[in-house]
């Protein structure tokens, strides 16, 4: 399938670099506002750059407008690609409001072409993994789910340094107007909706507590920067959505059931590990103690924080990639240390991966695994959370989605979740104590 990308800023690197992994996409060219920065791109990757965005939309041979614009952008981008027709893959947010992610999905139907968009994290194999437990029924019905997007106080991390690997800065300025919930909540939203249907109504609270963060003029002066959500699905689940700027870095992601509860601490690591803990009296009665929780020795012996689940798919391995860099001398050796430590520690997403699962769909005629209602239901969902203000009322959701699976490789997948997470020697101190009780 062949591709273009409009937006040649801070983002579009780190898509560039996972562009390789997918062998059913041919990117013909890129387009920016900014001549330079497509340029900058350009030349490192060694492709085409359109003279314009209208030049690229007139290229017949563009089967997917891949939009990596700023999101004031997304809208006028994703209508000419639209009308170009040109498929569409949008990073987030697909509108601005709901009324501009509505009129993109009309035209998309109208037009006969197929609508995706970012995050995609929801296809990473830690999703994946959370996803299949669930439907195993591994923790048993599942309740409640928290979820934290904390990204630190970056107004103390001097943002107006950050580059990415092409000297591009991170627009600090723009993060802070369109604002972190817009921003980054669709990873979470992604994950909870599909693997657990529609949502119908959502309680929030959204407020701007650092209106100080820069010295330099905000557009609007007053983006929420924290934002709590309570979400009631139709399928009964609850699930509670943290998103900030403000606390310190905190991504977990925990699902309660009847039975157990599944845990990971990364949205933004396609590998990030995924544990299992099959509730039992000893480790619910153990958690309470502060020392059980301060321990990993004694969470072990009592099972508190149950077992590492093996992924239900082989991660994508970083080293080749770090071997081809040292090889065609891309990066000296402290550079490829960074380099290797930063993929390992930090943020490791395949940025691409959702534009190859929405070629394979229009390809293969099939529904994408990110469809265009689930893509707009998120939107609404970000937007209610990020414009609750302080005194909202519950907001019932307008739209919905018709449900989806996860990945057939995923179902296929066989997996092993042991009857609870007591190891031998948490088995015998519970024993032992049933045993006292009887005297």
């Amino acid at each position: 399938m062949k591709i273009a990308i409009v937006g040649c800023g801070y983002v579009a690197d780190p898509y560039m670099e996972t562009l390789h992994y997918h062998n059913n996409l041919t990117l013909l060219g890129v387009a920016d506002l900014q001549r330079e920065r497509a340029d900058i791109l350009a030349n490192h990757y060694k492709i085409r750059v359109y003279d314009s965005t209208e030049a690229l939309m007139a290229d017949p041979e563009v089967q997917i407008v891949v939009n990596l614009t700023e999101p004031k952008n997304h809208h006028r981008v994703n209508m000419m690609a639209l009308n170009a027709g040109k498929h569409l893959y949008c990073e987030k947010p697909l509108g601005m409001n709901l009324d501009e992610a509505r009129e993109v999905l009309a035209l998309a139907e109208q037009k006969g072409l197929m609508v995706s968009g970012a995050p995609c994290s929801v296809l990473s194999e830690t999703a994946q993994t959370l996803w299949k437990a669930v439907e195993d029924g591994a923790v048993g019905k599942p309740r409640i789910v928290y979820a934290e997007l904390d990204d630190n106080p970056i107004y103390r991390m001097k943002p107006e340094n950050w580059k990415n690997a092409r000297g591009i800065r991170w627009p600090y300025l723009n993060e802070y107007e369109t604002g972190c919930t817009l921003e980054h909540s669709g990873y979470y939203l992604t994950w909870i909706c599909s693997i657990f249907g529609p949502a119908k109504s959502i309680s929030s609270f959204s407020s701007c507590v650092v209106p100080d963060k820069t010295d330099l003029p905000l557009n609007p002066a007053n983006t929420p920067d924290l934002a709590i959500a309570c979400i009631v699905f139709e399928s009964g689940v609850v699930a509670r959505l943290t998103c900030s700027i403000v606390g310190t870095y905190d991504h977990r992601i925990q699902i309660v059931g009847d039975e157990g509860v599944l845990t990971a601490n990364e949205c933004w690591h396609y590998a990030a590990p995924v544990y299992l803990e099959r509730f039992s009296q000893l480790s619910l009665n153990a958690r309470k103690a502060h020392s059980v929780r301060a321990s990993n020795l004694l969470k072990w012996i009592f099972g508190v924080g149950g077992k590492k689940q093996k992924l239900v798919s082989k991660p994508i391995s970083q080293y080749p990639d770090r071997l081809r860099e040292w090889k065609h001398k891309e990066r000296g050796i402290l550079g490829l240390l960074i380099k290797m430590l930063s993929k390992r520690e930090l943020v490791f997403m395949d940025f691409f991966r959702g534009v190859a699962e929405l070629a394979d769909a229009i390809e293969n005629n099939r529904r994408s695994h990110i469809p265009a209602d689930l893509v707009l239901h998120v939107n609404e969902l970000a937007l209610a959370m990020q414009n609750a203000g302080e005194t909202s009322e519950p907001y019932k959701l307008t739209t919905t989605f018709e449900p989806i699976r996860a990945l057939p490789s995923t179902l296929e997948s066989k997996e092993k979740y042991g009857s609870d997470s007591r190891n031998f020697l948490a088995f015998s101190i519970e024993k032992m104590i049933e045993r006292l009780h009887k005297h």
